[in-house]
């Protein structure tokens, strides 16, 4: 009984002493953070007072900055979902298409129809996963961390390391990415020097495998549609399920086909004209900046990272000799871009590159 009695005791004394504690370290954390906050604030209003170079931009950046962290967080939470919803509506299109058009095509096509479908729809799928996959996991490319003798153009404020050449800071992935164009939610991953290759040529063979779609199943879609349209007559028509989920489908597949190449149409042309002119979507907007700074002053601003619209096509995808039009662009391909990210000089290049 004694040793029941000081086993109850000793109990009854570590709850009460839990039960003191833990409201204790509660509050702690809870002050602490606050305490945190607050001195957040007051350094930065103290930064805004105190510094020479404070202008209206920074007074803005600073009153913004609650809502670009909220959009920031919001967005790589986000990165998930949209990956997800990538590969659920292209697993929807492919089921479609192996479930519902690939018996029709085989029974109503000639034999030189079906291999074309079959060899170019294949093809270009091969192509959009591998080019996808290639862009989510791969690393954009970061300066790095550790001192050393890279060419530099800037320090970082975030980040405080170097900055070499063409090198922006992403608040989403809070690190600074090489060549960087912009930060992709669809891939929930920057899109900079490494897998800017693999970027374009997803996008490029999305919007092909999509305008495929929308032009092969155009008749199938009108009769889908005026089918549709006659289930509401009185008598309706005598379709069985099977059928109306087939024309269903097919509505679906030709809407959402023909939306996602036209939006992605306009955006893999954009992209086209950036890699044209040898500039990122960063770097657009900053050119023109400097071309209008420039022509006030009486001069001529010219990109340093054009080489001519054929060169910056060579240079992007890394095209060496004429068979690697094929092996390199035309089929699925892991190789490295040019250069490691941190300088932009292709003097082994010069010549047959012919820089203006």
């Amino acid at each position: 009984m004694r040793s029941r009695a000081r086993l109850y005791s000793s109990v009854m004394r570590l709850f009460l002493r839990w039960c003191r504690l833990c409201p204790k370290r509660s509050r702690t954390k809870v002050g602490k953070r606050v305490r945190e906050l607050w001195s957040y604030s007051r350094l930065m209003l103290r930064s805004l007072h105190f510094n020479s170079l404070t202008n209206s931009d920074v007074v803005m950046d600073s009153l913004f900055e609650p809502i670009y962290w909220l959009v920031d967080h919001l967005t790589r939470w986000f990165g998930v979902v949209f990956v997800c919803l990538v590969i659920v509506l292209t697993s929807s299109i492919l089921l479609i298409a192996y479930l519902c058009l690939l018996p029709l095509i085989f029974r109503t096509y000639s034999l030189a129809w079906i291999v074309w479908h079959v060899c170019y729809g294949h093809w270009n799928l091969v192509m959009i996963v591998f080019h996808y996959y290639k862009a989510t996991r791969t690393s954009p490319g970061s300066p790095p961390q550790m001192k050393s003798d890279m060419p530099s153009v800037s320090i970082c404020k975030r980040c405080i390391i170097p900055k070499p050449a063409r090198t922006h800071h992403c608040s989403i992935c809070n690190r600074c990415i090489l060549k960087m164009d912009h930060h992709c939610p669809w891939l929930n991953n920057c899109v900079g020097h490494f897998n800017h290759r693999y970027f374009f040529c997803f996008c490029l063979f999305l919007t092909m495998g999509c305008i495929y779609c929308s032009i092969s199943c155009r008749n199938m879609f009108i009769d889908a549609y005026y089918a549709i349209e006659s289930y509401y007559q009185t008598p309706p028509p005598p379709y069985t399920f099977r059928e109306r989920m087939f024309h269903k489908s097919i509505i679906y597949l030709w809407v959402l086909t023909s939306s996602v190449a036209l939006a992605l149409g306009g955006l893999t042309l954009w992209h086209a004209v950036l890699i044209s002119q040898g500039e990122t979507s960063i770097e657009r907007h900053i050119n023109r900046k400097e071309t209008r700074r420039l022509q006030k002053k009486g001069k001529v601003f010219r990109n340093p990272f054009n080489y001519g619209k054929f060169n910056n096509w060579k240079v992007f995808f890394r095209v060496e000799k004429r068979s690697h039009w094929l092996t390199r662009v035309l089929l699925p391909s892991g190789h490295a871009p040019y250069g490691d990210g941190l300088s932009w000089d292709y003097t082994p290049y010069r010549n047959s590159l012919m820089a203006i």
